[in-house]
């Protein structure tokens, strides 16, 4: 079902995970999804609204008792929309909580570090919840695709990002993992808006469409990586991507799962404070 109308429905999210272990195409997951009811764009923005909220007061609680914290993890194509996701999802959290990170071509600093170097100093600390806006699956993808990287070592770049992961969830950080899966004639009118609207003419990088021409590679090499690093400890999820409404409303609901894994707790009381009185 390539590029069509996904078969998935909004209360069972589960279908738009990676299962691990098994096999996986990402060519056969759907870019599109249609939702039970074919509800309108109000009624997907009141729902997300609600679930911000929800997402709002579980981070209140998080940051709080400061001792757990969830890194949500943003990848997809150029055009995917992982800052309009990023926006539309945690407006309105308490900001104190949050903490985004965007990964561009590496420094010179950077580059004299591990890859993962620049990426572990970004991940949030406990008590918050840190947005990777692009992250740490860039590097060994782009540089498969561009022929840097031969299989093998596509698959040690892999492995030390599994355990990286699982170094993290294994010390207080849940993860959630969110490809943005868009259609490449989505990608084309996104790209082309950029490229029409004033306004939007600042997102626009000439690189995009040079990219573009390795689509079917990037698709196999995202496949490799999400196959290989979907994990109990850290999921991946393949989020139709070329309706926005949609893909805002899945990851927010995705996010706020997340968080009620995790069940914190509200404060103690201080026993101290017991009867005391401000005159």
């Amino acid at each position: 079902m390539a590029e069509g109308a996904g078969m998935a429905t909004l209360g069972d999210l589960r279908r738009l995970r990676v299962e691990p272990g098994q096999a996986f195409d990402l060519r056969d997951r759907a870019t599109q999804l249609d939702l039970p009811g074919d509800p309108s764009k109000e009624q997907i923005e009141a729902e997300l609204a609600a679930l911000r909220a929800q997402i709002g007061d579980i981070q209140d609680l998080l940051f709080t008792r400061r001792e757990r914290a969830l890194l949500v993890v943003l990848q997809g194509m150029d055009s995917a929309g992982k800052d309009s996701t990023t926006k539309a999802v945690f407006t309105g959290v308490n900001p104190l909580g949050i903490r985004a990170a965007s990964f561009s071509v590496p420094t010179p600093q950077e580059r004299r570090h591990d890859y993962l170097w620049r990426v572990h100093a970004q991940v949030p600390p406990l008590g918050c919840i840190g947005v990777f806006n692009r992250s740490h699956y860039e590097e060994p993808v782009i540089r498969r695709v561009h022929g840097e990287l031969k299989n093998g070592e596509m698959k040690r770049y892999l492995r030390q990002i599994a355990d990286f992961e699982q170094m993290l969830v294994d010390n207080g950080t849940a993860i959630v993992k969110c490809f943005l899966h868009l259609s490449f004639d989505e990608q084309r009118q996104r790209l082309q808006e950029r490229i029409d609207n004033p306004l939007k003419n600042w997102k626009f990088d000439p690189s995009d469409l040079q990219e573009r021409q390795y689509w079917q590679a990037y698709q196999t090499a995202y496949g490799q990586a999400l196959q290989a690093t979907s994990t109990e400890a850290a999921p991946w999820y393949v989020v139709p991507a070329d309706r926005k409404p949609v893909r805002n409303l899945l990851v927010a609901r995705l996010v706020l799962g997340a968080l009620q894994a995790l069940k914190p707790q509200p404060p103690a009381r201080k026993p101290e404070l017991a009867g005391l009185k401000v005159h």
